[in-house]
C-alpha cells in the first residue's frame, strides 16, 4: 500500500513538471505616458493582446505579463519599445504597435525606436517617416549610395520616401535640383489620339510624382520652382543625350522600361547626382512581350560598388491593411500558376485589360 501511495506521489510529481511553467512580469509605465500607452479607448493595449500570445492586464501605471517564459520576455521586449516610444513624445496607434511586433520578431530584431523615430522631412509640424526596417535599410542606401533601385510592391512608400530625400536633399543645398521622370508607355499608341499638346497628354502619367511634390513643398512654391527649373517633371523619352549634373533624379515605374531604355537613363548621371529607381516588377506593361529592364539591370550591375539593391515587400506595405493581403494572394496564386507548368513569362489579362507580366 505504502508503495502505490509513493508511486502515486512521484506521478503527480511528474505531472507537475511536466506542464509548462509560467512566467510573470511588470513594466512600470511613467503617468505621463499612460494615456498615450493605452490609446483611445484602450485601442493600442486590445491590439497588443491581439498580437502578442502573453497574457496582458494593466492596473494604474502597471502592465502585468504572463505566459510562457519565451511570450514573456518577447512581450517586455515590446512594452520596453512602446514605453520609450510615448516617452519620448511619439504617437502611438495600434498600427505602430503591430510593425513593432514585426520588426522585433524577425530574425534581425531591428529596434522600433531606430527605425520609427528617424525624421525624413518634416514640413508643418509633420514628419515624414520609414514605418519599417526594410523601409528604413532603403532610406539609409539612399544616404550611402549613387545609384539605388527601389523594388516592391505596390503601397511600400518607394517613391514616396525617395522624393522626401530629394526635396531634403535640395532643401540641404547637396543638390541644385530635383528631375523627376516616369516612362510614358503608350506614347508611341494611344496618346496621339488624344487631344491637346504632348505636356497635356503625358501629364496623367506624371500626375502621381506632383501629387508628392504637393505634399512635401508649400503648392504656391512648386510652379515657381518648375518654372525655374530647379523641380523638373519630364517623361523618360526627354532623357536622351542628356547629362544630369547637381541633380536628384527619381526614376518611377521603371519595371515599364526596356533594358535599353534602362541604360540609356543610367549613363545620363553626371557629376554630384543621386540617381534612385523604383519600380514593381510584377505590374509590367509593356507590350509585345518585352523584358522589363529593371528586371534585367540587378543581373547587369549587381556587385558594382555604390550601386545599391533594397527590396521592400508585402510587410513594407503602409497604404489599408488589405493592400498587404492582395498582395499575398496575388503572389500565392501566381506561385500556384507557375507549379503547374505554365511559362512563368507568360502574359494573362487581367478583369480590367492590363496585360501584367508574371515573375
Amino acid at each position: 500500500m505504502a508503495g502505490t501511495a509513493a508511486d502515486g506521489a512521484a506521478a503527480r510529481s511528474g505531472n507537475q513538471s511536466s506542464q509548462p511553467q509560467k512566467a510573470q512580469s511588470t513594466r512600470t509605465v511613467p503617468d505621463t505616458a499612460v494615456l498615450a500607452l493605452l490609446g483611445s479607448k484602450d485601442e493600442n493595449l486590445r491590439t497588443a493582446e491581439d498580437v502578442l500570445d502573453a497574457d496582458l492586464h494593466v492596473r494604474g501605471n502597471e502592465v502585468s505579463i504572463s505566459g510562457e517564459p519565451s511570450e514573456v520576455a518577447f512581450a517586455e521586449r515590446v512594452f520596453d519599445e512602446l514605453i520609450e516610444l510615448v516617452s519620448k513624445g511619439n504617437q502611438l496607434t495600434p498600427d505602430v504597435v503591430r510593425r513593432s511586433v514585426t520588426m522585433l520578431s524577425a530574425s534581425d530584431g531591428d529596434s522600433p525606436n531606430d527605425v520609427l523615430t528617424m525624421d525624413v522631412l518634416s514640413r508643418r509640424g509633420r514628419s515624414i517617416r520609414p514605418k519599417t526596417a526594410n523601409q528604413k535599410r532603403y532610406v539609409d542606401a539612399i544616404d550611402e549610395n549613387t545609384v539605388v533601385f527601389g523594388i516592391g510592391p505596390a503601397g511600400t512608400g518607394k517613391t514616396y520616401l525617395a522624393m522626401a530625400k530629394a526635396v531634403q536633399a535640395l532643401q540641404a543645398k547637396e543638390v541644385n535640383r530635383i528631375i523627376l521622370i516616369r516612362p510614358a508607355v503608350e506614347a508611341g499608341e494611344r496618346l496621339g489620339y488624344l487631344p491637346g499638346s504632348l505636356y497635356e497628354k503625358i501629364d496623367p502619367y506624371l500626375r502621381p510624382l506632383y501629387d508628392a511634390l504637393y505634399d512635401m513643398i508649400d503648392p504656391e512654391s512648386v510652379p515657381r520652382l518648375t518654372q525655374a527649373g530647379t523641380i523638373e517633371v519630364a517623361p523618360l523619352a526627354y532623357m536622351r543625350g542628356r547629362t544630369l549634373n547637381d541633380a536628384f533624379i527619381i526614376l518611377d515605374e521603371a519595371q515599364n522600361t526596356t533594358p535599353e531604355q534602362m541604360k540609356m537613363f543610367l549613363t545620363r548621371l553626371g557629376f554630384g547626382s543621386k540617381i534612385v529607381v523604383t519600380g514593381d516588377v510584377t505590374q509590367i506593361d509593356l507590350p509585345g512581350g518585352q523584358r522589363s529592364g529593371l528586371k534585367v539591370v540587378r543581373e547587369i550591375l549587381e556587385g558594382i560598388d555604390d550601386i545599391c539593391f533594397s527590396a521592400l515587400d508585402s510587410q513594407d506595405v503602409v497604404r489599408h491593411r488589405l493592400v498587404g493581403e492582395i498582395v499575398n494572394a496575388y503572389d500565392r496564386w501566381q506561385a500556384h500558376q507557375d507549379g503547374e507548368g505554365g511559362d512563368p513569362a507568360r502574359k494573362t489579362r487581367f478583369p480590367e485589360g492590363r496585360a501584367h507580366e508574371q515573375a
